[in-house]
Formats: structure tokens, sequence, C-alpha cells
């Protein structure tokens, strides 16, 4: 390349439209969205990786002054450009060929500039042009933590070369199922006997379409070997109708003596249904004289019932449970000796089905008890693992779970045995089905999946591994770890957390119903998936360690590493590896070739693999130290995002200097990479996050990367400072103007500031030792503290006033004294404070007045002494109020004149002081101001044109 361009991602990218979109899809992921093809953890957002991947390639206008030489051009292009990104990141536009080549038209632009080429305009070039010059000269995208498979995916959907890997067997043949087996039977037609002869197979389709018969082969087959382990349910009209689920409560023997050794239920609710008017709840009826329980089901539970209900026989968190029979305590260490003396076991509490109307929940039946009471299979040594003694995410050791057979009941274990046995016998009936009905080059290619084959041997073993997918599905929902959501009437998943918890009560599924563990509700969803995926261009996927280097010059690398030890993926992972194992070993070989997945070599700070914190943090720096150096030796001229994830309670009131980001940040630096933005990107609702009593907080950070120059300088503590003090100004100024909220301003502020710190080949302390990356966070959130609270000197005496007691009491009482000695600091009188109509002094006490118990009425037009405090508070009570809202805030801002931007940039500052005090709840509603901004000056600019005034200010 003969010049080195900004590109988009370093400059600007529309974020809050990026952060919606995101969310959208958290909240609701619409059929075929790829995340449901198989469970990983810590998937970002697919409408991120593929906003990130474009703003990669793309050149910023800045770096374009030859075609846009204004600043206003430049500004008008890239509002173009983050229009094109608004409309390439919906879900709905994920296939839409005309969006998708004008974005891959804006790569060719910028790969065009790169060689001195000018491309001719989109209409003359044409899709396939694009394409072409895109595989002659785009370079290629590395991804080598692949995990789930987003970010690959999102570059094959842009037409660039894909080169992604990944340590982990099932992340691996997950981003093989994604996006290097669709393409390669593009356009095939399906090979089972029932194939519409007329249609049009386009992509995946077809492929698809044997995925959804040969899943029903397989329920056919398997219902009829095991199906009488699974008998209907009879109804009060006399109809039978096939269970949906099963609920089972565990059991040990009661610690009372006057329980006579009786086993009772250890359930940590009986709560079945809670939807409004259609609660349901598990009643257990008690026999003292006898010392016998049942269970009866009430759909018409008091309030009282529905309470009582709620809590099981919980009596504590842990496992500590009250017996049934008794009243006595039953405490985590009895719980734990029953069960590894094996003496746990289960009830059945309610049987569910459904009609019409919505779930009809059963009391338990002597015949369905008997039917689940089953041996276990023979031959399942590919299951029968232990388990990882990990205290951090495999809880259910301590209670006797420890191996992987363990999490399954006998008659779970049955199925998904029957099932897996069968992918081998459908492989041999595609196989058959194939020869007999594929003619062509495809026809003639005998080679098998693995040997990049692409005839009816490989055909046969894709189709099997879609298969086994299914069968991984169905464990997934169909352990003794799945609890049933009473708020949704359905079953829950074996991993609700990135852990396998104990559950007390479970819910077991029925393969051949309509549950979500039942084989046609998991076909479904990945031959949907399937369906959906963009199989145009190749792809391939391999399994290789990160810290193997094993890159080309000139790569875009985009990747979303291991977070220090949030997440276990290779502990969590041989839940899934050991039954695609047993089904895929013949077929993927190379990828399941160990018993279990690969640990040692894991980046991850796991102490009970590494023996302790600090070898495993060391473990963790080196890996991650070795990987990114051969980065830092691959990028050439492009920009690499590194995705971070944050866990909420990563942040403390030290800043941001969590052990995880600091270690993680240490390693980018000590490979030579210089850090030149942050973007916080948020795909949690930020409600949620407020609503638990943590900090609102990104759930991801994407990192912007470049080499740093060989010629780097060595600079001093002192000099350090003063780089930051000299241009972290500007750069919040344009973090602020790229729409990054309150919320987010801390996480965004890292990234000027840490890339003035990496830019440095060092900076040394005081005493002449390298200064440390948790050290220059502490510096760099004071220096941002320093800038922000700059702007106060504008602001009436009054308001300054109000914020540094603000600061030290929030609403709270102090005392007198203190407000003196605070007003004389910004030259006023107390009785000048008070004079204003928010503050309070008497009997030696003082406080802020709250904004609840502030005048409905007030208007700063007849306010002699209107000041920023009350403008902001009386801003945010009119929003928030009942009876208020935009329209209310949007009549008071047309009547505060020149107080409406300092009352906003206030909204700011009172966010970063609730931040740092961690008054989470306080701080919601300045952002909550903030994030109506726009909206209240929109609607107050509609209520000027139409001369309203409003009631609230009529004389």
């Amino acid at each position: 390349m003969t010049q080195v361009r900004k590109k988009l991602i370093e400059v600007s990218i529309p974020l809050e439209a990026i952060n919606r979109e995101a969310l959208r899809r958290k909240q609701k992921a619409p059929k075929g969205f790829p995340t449901a093809i198989h469970k990983y953890w810590a998937q970002r957002p697919i409408a991120l990786c593929r906003a990130v991947l474009f703003a990669q390639l793309v050149d910023d206008p800045d770096s374009c002054g030859d075609e846009f030489p204004s600043i206003h051009a430049r500004q008008a292009e890239r509002d173009r450009l983050h229009s094109l990104i608004e409309r390439l990141i919906t879900w709905e536009n994920s296939n839409n060929e005309t969006v998708l080549t004008e974005a891959r038209y804006e790569i060719a632009r910028s790969l065009a500039r790169a060689r001195g080429e000018v491309l001719s305009p989109l209409a003359e070039m044409g899709p396939r042009r694009i394409v072409e010059y895109l595989e002659k000269y785009g370079p290629p995208v590395c991804d080598p933590f692949s995990g789930g498979g987003s970010i690959p995916l999102e570059a094959q959907r842009l037409g660039l070369k894909v080169k992604a890997s990944d340590l982990n067997p099932v992340a691996v043949l997950i981003g093989k199922a994604l996006i290097e087996f669709p393409p390669k039977f593009s356009g095939c037609r399906p090979v089972n006997p029932e194939v519409n002869e007329l249609h049009r197979w386009k992509g995946a389709q077809g492929l698809a379409e044997d995925i959804r018969y040969y899943g029903r082969w397989m329920h056919e087959q398997a219902e009829a070997k095991i199906g009488q382990l699974y008998p209907k349910v009879r109804l009060q009209d006399g109809k039978d109708k096939p269970a949906i689920a099963w609920l089972w409560a565990r059991t040990v023997t009661s610690p009372d003596p006057r329980a006579r050794g009786a086993h009772v239920p250890i359930a940590s609710t009986f709560l079945l249904s809670s939807k409004a008017g259609k609660e349901v709840v598990v009643k257990p009826v008690v026999d003292r004289t006898t010392m016998t329980w049942t269970f009866e089901i009430d759909d018409k539970p008091s309030k009282a019932d529905i309470v009582a209900a709620k809590k099981g026989t919980k009596a504590a968190r842990g496992a500590n449970f009250v017996c049934l029979l008794t009243g006595a305590a039953i405490d985590d260490t009895h719980v734990k000796a029953e069960a590894m003396a094996g003496r746990m076991s289960t009830a059945l509490m309610a049987i569910v089905t459904d009609e019409p109307r919505g779930r009809i929940y059963l009391p338990p039946s002597s015949t369905h008890s008997e039917a689940a009471t089953v041996n276990a299979p023979e031959m399942v040594p590919e299951i029968d693992q232990p388990l990882p003694n990990d205290p951090r995410a495999i809880w259910c050791v301590l209670y006797g779970l420890d191996r992987f057979t363990k999490l399954f009941t006998h008659r779970q274990l049955r199925a998904l045995t029957e099932f897996s046995d069968l992918v081998t016998v459908a492989r041999e009936k595609v196989l058959a089905d194939a020869e007999k009905n594929w003619s062509g080059t495809h026809a003639a290619d005998s080679r098998r999946l693995a040997d990049e084959g692409w005839g009816p041997a490989a055909y046969a073993d894709a189709v099997a591994t879609y298969l086994a997918l299914i069968v991984d599905r169905m464990a997934f929902y169909g352990s003794s770890l799945t609890r049933w959501l009473p708020k949704d009437n359905a079953m829950g998943q074996s991993m609700s957390q990135q852990a396998l918890a104990m559950t007390w009560d479970f819910a077991e599924g029925n393969p051949f119903g309509k549950s979500s563990s039942s084989i046609l509700t998991c076909t479904r969803a990945i031959a949907d998936c399937v369906e959906a995926t963009y199989a145009r261009f190749p792809a391939t996927v391999v399994m290789r360690d990160a810290q193997l280097n094993a890159f080309g010059d000139g790569t875009v690398f985009s990747t979303d590493p291991p977070y220090y030890d949030n997440v276990g993926y290779a502990d969590l992972s041989d839940f899934f590896y050991v039954w695609l194992r047993r089904s895929l070993s013949s077929i993927h070989p190379n990828i399941f070739r160990r018993v279990v997945t690969p640990k040692s070599e894991e980046l991850v700070a796991s102490p009970y693999r590494f023996g302790g914190k600090e070898a495993a943090e060391q473990h963790f720096m080196d890996g991650m130290r070795k990987t990114l150096e051969g980065f830092a030796s691959a990028m050439g001229d492009w920009p690499a995002a590194i995705y971070y994830a944050y866990k909420q309670q990563e942040v403390g009131a030290d800043a941001l200097t969590s052990p995880g980001w600091a270690s993680f940040l240490q390693a980018v630096v000590a490979s030579g990479i210089v850090i030149d933005g942050t973007w916080p990107v948020r795909s949690e609702s930020e409600g949620r996050s407020i609503a638990s009593g943590t900090n609102a907080l990104a759930s991801s950070i994407v990192l912007v990367c470049r080499r740093r120059e060989a010629d780097a300088l060595t600079v001093t503590r002192v000099e350090f400072l003063r780089s930051l003090r000299r241009e972290m100004p500007d750069a919040l100024i344009e973090i602020r103007r790229a729409g990054v909220g309150p919320t987010d301003i801390q996480q965004a502020a890292i990234g000027p500031g840490i890339g003035i710190f990496t830019r440095y080949s060092q900076v040394l302390n005081t005493d002449g030792t390298p200064m440390l990356v948790k050290d220059a966070l502490k510096l760099i959130n004071q220096v941002r503290e320093e800038i922000t609270s700059t702007g106060d000197a504008d602001y009436d005496s009054e308001t300054r006033f109000a914020l540094d007691w603000f600061s030290a009491k929030g609403f709270e009482k102090g005392r007198s004294g203190e407000a003196i000695n605070m007003t004389n600091a910004v030259n006023i009188s107390l009785d000048g404070v008070k004079a204003a109509g928010f503050f309070e002094a008497r009997g030696g006490d003082a406080r802020l007045i709250r904004r609840s118990e502030l005048p409905d009425d007030w208007d700063p037009a007849t306010d002699a002494r209107a000041t920023v405090w009350e403008a902001c508070q009386h801003l945010i009570k009119r929003l928030t109020s009942e009876d208020g809202g935009i329209e209310a805030a949007a009549v008071l801002y047309n009547r505060l004149g020149a107080l409406t931007d300092p009352a906003h940039a206030l909204a700011r500052r009172l966010y970063d002081i609730c931040e740092q005090r961690q008054w989470a709840t306080e701080g919601r509603v300045y952002n909550q101001l903030h994030q109506e901004w726009d909206v209240i000056e929109k609607r107050a600019a509609e209520l000027a044109e139409s001369g309203s005034r409003s009631d609230l200010f009529s004389n």
C-alpha cells in the first residue's frame, strides 16, 4: 500500500444505531438467527460484528481530502457512510443483495484508493465485478478466536476472504456448520425421496430441507424403538395427548428421626405457572400420622398459596431446605452427604401437556413415574467422563453429579444415546439417497468431507453433522439441570448462566412431544439456521492454537478473544463435546481425536487449572501477549478490532482497573500494539443493570488497534500526564459528538487515554520503573475527571455550590457549618443559596431539597435567581413524573433560554459523580435526560413553531 489511511472505525461509527439493533436482537432473536445453531458463550451481536468489519475496511473521509476538500463535504460523506451502516446492520437486510452490494462497493473503493485507482460508479460496475475486485485485492480477515462464528460469518457476508480458527473443537464445528459447509453445497437439490422436483433450490435451502427430512426420519425410528418410555396423558374428556414435560423434585432422607427415614423433596419452587390469571402451583399434601406426602395440582391458588409455592421447601440460599414432614432444617452438609453417598433420588411433581387454550398441569401418576424408571443404557464410555472440579463454573460436582452421565436421568440417557446412534445410520441413508438422486460433477466426487470432498460421501457427512448438532441441542434442553420456567410455561436450558449449576427441581422434556428438547423442535431450529446462512462465498475454519501465529502479512484482525477468567469455554464445552464425539468421531477425526476438549493451552486464567491465581494470570498474560505479537507483525496497514466483554462487577470504586481488564490491556501493550480507540457497545438492557443495583455498563468494548512505530519514544510520568491533559479534552468532545452517552463515557475515554500511553515505547515512573497499565488507567480516569470538572466554572455560583454539596452528600443531610464553608469557597452566602430555593438549612442541619419537593409551577422566566441546578432538576422532574414526560419537559425547555445547554452539561456531570459514588438509581435519571435530549429538543421546536405555551405556565 502506498498510503496509510485512517479508517472509519478510528474516527466515527453510528454507535447509537448499533447499540439499538444489538439490543433488539438480544431481546428477540428471529427465525434462523445464527446463534441458534448451537450454544456458545459471550457471542458478540451480529449487528456489531457487521458494522465493525465494514468500518475497519472503509476509509474515513478525513483521509480523502482530494475527494472531500471541505469540512462540510467530509462530514456529509461520513453521514452517508453512517446511514449505510444503519441499513446494513439490520437482520432484515442480512441477505439483501442491494444493501450488501453497496457495502462491498465502499470497501472496494477504499481498496482502490490505496492502490491509486478510481473505481467506476456502482451502477456501472455491478455486483459481480465488485465481488471479483474484492476477491483479487481484498485482504484476508482473520479471527483466531472464532468461537460461535459471528465475526467470520459477517466477513463472509461482506464478500471478504475468511481465515477463522479456534482451539476449541466445539467452536470449530459451529464455525464449519455456519460458514464452511453451506457454501460447499449451495444450490444443490435435496437428495431425500420426497424432494419437490419443480422447486428451484437457492443457497443452502436444499441442505436445510434434507436436515428436516432426515430429522423426521430419526424421530420415526426412535419413537418406534423407545416411544413406550414416554406414555401419553389422559385428559378429563378421555382423550390421550403426548406429554410436553415431566417436572421432578430431587429428594433426600430427612435428618429428623420423627420422619422415620422418609425421603422428602428439596425443591426450590412449587410454582408451575406465574402468568397473571393462570397461576398454577404444586400443593404438597402431608400425612404426619404415616409420615407420608403426595403432590396435588392447584390451578386456582390463593395469593398466599402462590407466595408459599414460590419458596418450595427452600430455607435459604444454597442447599438449605425444610423437611416437608416435620419442619426440621435440612442443611447443606446433609444434602451433600446424601448426594455423595448416592442416596439422592427424585419424585414426580407434575406432568405438563397442552390444549388450544394453553398449558395443562396434571398430578403425578404411578404410570408415568414407573415409565421413567429404566436402566441406564450400556456402551456410553464417550459420555461417562468426569466433570472438571472448577468451583467457579462447575457447581454440581459437590452434589454427586461429578460425571457427564450423571447430569442426565437414565431415561434421558436412553433417548440421547438412541438418537446419537441414529446419526450414523442416517448418514448411510443420506449417502444411498445422494448416490441415487444426484448426477453430474457432484456425483463424481467420492472424497469425504474431512478430505475437502463435495460429492455424495461429503454431503452425507455434512447432513450427519447437522443431525449431531440436533442431538446436542436436545441434550442442552434435556438434562437434569434444565429448569421449568413458570413465567414462560416452558423449559429452560441446562446452562442458563455460564456455568453448570445445581438444580433441585428440573424439567424432563418429551423428545417426541412439543418441548424444547424434542427432536422435531430442535430439527426446525438447526434447519432454519442453515437456510438463513449466507451460502455464497467459500470459507474455511480450522482447529489451531492462536499462539502459533500462523498469520499472513496484511491481515485484517477482527476477533473476540477469551476474557481473562470470565468463561471456562473448554470445561463447559465438554458438556457438548462428549455427545458430538460419540456421533461424529469417524466423520471429523481430526476435530474429535481427543477424549475431551484441550485445556492446558486455553487462554483462560483458571486458578484451579494452573495452580493458583498468580500462575493462572501469568499463563493468560504470556499467551495473550504471544498471540497479539503475531497480530502486530502481520496487521500491516489495517487497524485491528479486538473485542473485550466486561462482567458487570468488574467496575469498582477505584475506576476501571479490574484484574481482567488491566491484564488484558497489559498484554496488548507488551505486544507492540497501539490502542487508538475504544467503542463501548451495549447489548444488555440498561434498566436491567440499574435495577439490579449495579452500574449501567457496556457489555462489550471494541478496541481499535494499530502497530506501534519502531522508533516510539520513552517518556516520564510527568510527560505522559502532560500529553493526557493536552489531548484528551478534544478527544472527549469528539466522543460525545459521536453519540456516546454518560453511561459509556468512562469506557470510551479509555480509548484516547490508553492510546497516548501505548504509543510510547515506555512510560517511566518517578523511580525509573515502567508504568503498568493499571496505573495508567487510574491516571486516565483522573485526567478525565479533571477535564469534566473544568466546565463547572461556567455555572452560576449557586450551581457550583450544589455540585460540591451533591458530590459530598448527595441528597442526604449535612451540617450547616459545612454548608457555610462550601458557600464561602464559591463566594456566596448560605442565605443566598437558601434564597435560590433548592437548599435548606435549619437547626444545624443542611441539605439539598429533593426533586419531589421542588415546586411544580417553577418558571425560570419569573424566577429572579433561576439557576442551572434548578433547570436540570426541574427538567428531570417533568420528564420522569407520571403526568409529565417529553411534552412537559419540552414546554420547560422553551422557557429556559440560556440555561438549556448548561442544564444538559450538568446532567452529564452529575451522572459522572453518581458513577464514581456508585449511586446507580440517582445516576439513571441523569442518563435518561441525556438519552431523551434530542427528542425533547425536537418537540420543543414543534411547540415553539405552533406557538403553544401549555397550561403549566399560564397566568
